[in-house]
């Protein structure tokens, strides 16, 4: 966790011809958010997709699977857009489901480093893991 940001400007400075893409929750891009200044201090073009949902969602998910229940996983975010312009980087910030595959090829075409805020619902996942877990088959 938090490694996705400073592993993205290594993979770059590794392959320059390469267009990069970064993604991660936003409590993993808080953790090493600031490497976006030196991505854009180095001029490391590469595209950040954060997945806002203001919670450790993983970690939450894991907790109900393995307790039943989850705590202390929520925080509040910083305006990521205003966030990320503030070190001089390009911002998006999505608002509907087909809004992110344009915005991505956009962000993957600037020669910048672009951040691409996408709000997620993780909520999903412990029903699909349910509904996962009842099937039955050779193994």
């Amino acid at each position: 966790m938090g490694f996705a940001l400073p592993g993205a400007i290594g993979a770059k400075l590794a392959r320059p011809d390469r267009r990069v893409l970064a993604m991660m929750g936003d409590g993993s891009f808080l953790m090493n958010s600031q490497e976006l200044e030196t991505a854009t201090r180095e001029r490391i073009p590469l595209v950040v997709l954060v997945l806002v949902d203001q919670e450790y969602g993983l970690i939450s998910w894991k907790m109900e699977l393995e307790l039943g229940r989850h705590s202390h996983t929520r925080f509040t975010n910083p305006d990521l857009a205003a966030y990320a312009e503030s070190f001089g980087a390009r911002s998006y910030v999505i608002e509907a489901a087909d809004q992110l595959l344009p915005v991505l090829r956009r962000a993957l075409d600037d020669d910048t480093v672009s951040v691409i805020a996408c709000p997620v619902d993780y909520s999903e996942n412990l029903r699909l893991t349910e509904r996962l877990g009842s099937l039955h088959g050779p193994f």
